[in-house]
C-alpha cells in the first residue's frame, strides 16, 4: 500500500479525534457538536468552511492555482438511534445514540485528507470536502442539495466511500451501474366490522385479510416482474386488536420495498395497491394504502467508477480492489448521484479483531451495538481521498 507520509504522521491526532466523535454521537440532523468539531478542524487547518447546507452540513473549500475545475468528497457525519454494548473508553456517552455504521470514521478519512491538501495543495483546481448529516433515514444529501450545495460549489463529479466489515483492510471494492437498492416504506390500514370473537359472523375480520396480503405480496416478485430483476418486500409490522375474545375493527401492516431500478418500484407499488384493494373487496373491507419512496438506488456512474478502480489500484495494487456484488440496503448518496457524476465504493474495515477490550459480545457488523471504526483505514482512506482528488483535476475532461 502506497499511503501518504504526511497523514501517517497525523494518524494518532486524527484517531483521538474520531474516537471524540464516536463518544459524542449526534442523530440526523442534530449534528451541532460534530459540524463544530468538523468546523474548527478546517478553520486550524486554514480551510474556509461554509456551514448550515441541510441544516447542520459543513463544506470545506480547498483551493490551489488558477483552474476554475473542481471535484466533491462526501462523508457522512451522523449517528444511529440504538444503544451501544461496547465499554471501551471511547463508547458513546449518549444512550440511544451510537455511531454504528463508521460515520465517525468517514468524518475522519476526510478530515486526515483535508489536513494534507490544506498543507500540501499539489494540485490545480478546487477540492470540495462534503461533511454530509443525516444519511440515516433523513436525506441529508437531498436537504444540501435543496440548499444549493452544487449550486453554490459547482463541482464536476462527487465521490463517496463507506468502510464495509468482513472485507479485509487494504481492500477496496466498487462496481459500475446499482450498487444499493432504493429504500421505499408502506402503510396499509385494512378497515373490516369489529364483533365478537365467538360470533365472527357478524363482523367483517381485518386479520385473515392481511394474512391474504402478506402471501399475494410475494406473488408480485415471482410473477409480476422479470426474473432477472431484483425486489424484496418485507411486511415486518401487523399491528390488531386489544383483547383475545373481540375481532377487530382494523389491523395495520408495515413494512419495506427494495428495487434496483424506478421502474421495478412503479411496477411493486402499483401492483401492491391493487392487491390491498382488491384483497380488501373479496373480503367486504376496505383499505387506505400509503406508499412512501425515501432513498433512490444507488447507482454509480461507469466512467467515474472506472476512474476510481485505477486509481484504488495504484494505493492498493488492482489485486485489492475487488468487484462489489450490490446489496439491498440503501445509501442516500443515491441523490448526489442523481444530480452528478461520481462513484460510491467500498473500504474494507476487517473481521472485527481490531475492537480493543471491553468492547459488546456481538459482532462487528454494521447497525450492531458492538460494533467500532477500525482506526487503521484512516491513513489508508485519507490517502485514496487525496490520490483521487489529484488525479482527477490533473485528468483532462
Amino acid at each position: 500500500m502506497r499511503m501518504i507520509e504526511s497523514i501517517l504522521a497525523d494518524a494518532a491526532a486524527i484517531t483521538t479525534l474520531r474516537r471524540d466523535i464516536h463518544a459524542h454521537p449526534e442523530l440526523c440532523f442534530q449534528e451541532e457538536r460534530t459540524a463544530d468539531v468538523i468546523a474548527k478542524a478546517l478553520t486550524d487547518w486554514g480551510i474556509p468552511v461554509h456551514r448550515g447546507l441541510g441544516t447542520t452540513g459543513v463544506v470545506g473549500i480547498v483551493k490551489n492555482g488558477n483552474s476554475n475545475r473542481a471535484v466533491g468528497l462526501r462523508a457522512d457525519i451522523d449517528a444511529l438511534p440504538m444503544t451501544e454494548h461496547n465499554q471501551f473508553a471511547h463508547a458513546s456517552r449518549h444512550a440511544g445514540r451510537m455511531h454504528a455504521c463508521g460515520h465517525d470514521g468517514h468524518t475522519a478519512m476526510l478530515l486526515a485528507a483535508a489536513k494534507h491538501l490544506s498543507r500540501h495543495r499539489n494540485f490545480d483546481g478546487t477540492i470540495y470536502l462534503v461533511f454530509q448529516p443525516a444519511e440515516e433515514g433523513g436525506g441529508g444529501a437531498r436537504e444540501m442539495m435543496k440548499d444549493g450545495l452544487f449550486e453554490k460549489f459547482p463541482m464536476e463529479a462527487i465521490f463517496g466511500a463507506h468502510n464495509w466489515p468482513g472485507m479485509a483492510v487494504g481492500q477496496f471494492a466498487l462496481k459500475s451501474g446499482p450498487v444499493f437498492a432504493s429504500s421505499n416504506e408502506f402503510k396499509i390500514t385494512i378497515h373490516g366490522k369489529g364483533a365478537h370473537a365467538a360470533l365472527p359472523h357478524n363482523g367483517v375480520d381485518p386479520v385473515p385479510v392481511a394474512c391474504q396480503m402478506v402471501q399475494a405480496f410475494q406473488t408480485i416478485v415471482t410473477r409480476n416482474k422479470r426474473p432477472i430483476d431484483t425486489a424484496v418486500i418485507s411486511v415486518t409490522m401487523i399491528h390488531a386488536g386489544e383483547a383475545t375474545n373481540v375481532i377487530p375493527d382494523s389491523c395495520e401492516m408495515r413494512g419495506t420495498v427494495r428495487t434496483f431500478t424506478h421502474e421495478v418500484l412503479d411496477l411493486v407499488e402499483l401492483r401492491m395497491k391493487t392487491i390491498a384493494e382488491q384483497t380488501c373487496a373479496a373480503f367486504e373491507a376496505r383499505c387506505d394504502f400509503e406508499f412512501v419512496r425515501n432513498y433512490p438506488p444507488t447507482i454509480n456512474h461507469p466512467a467515474e467508477t472506472e476512474f476510481a478502480r485505477e486509481l484504488l489500484g495504484e494505493v492498493v495494487g488492482p489485486e485489492n480492489v475487488q468487484e462489489f456484488e450490490p446489496t439491498m440496503g440503501s445509501e442516500d448518496f443515491s441523490f448526489f448521484l442523481q444530480a452528478k457524476p461520481g462513484c460510491y465504493f467500498l473500504i474494507g474495515n476487517g473481521d472485527g479483531a481490531h475492537r480493543e477490550g471491553a468492547h459488546g459480545l456481538g459482532p462487528c457488523t454494521l447497525h450492531n451495538p458492538s460494533y467500532d471504526f477500525n482506526d487503521e483505514l484512516i491513513p489508508l482512506g485519507a490517502t485514496a481521498w487525496v490520490r483521487l482528488a489529484e488525479k482527477w483535476l490533473a485528468t483532462p475532461r
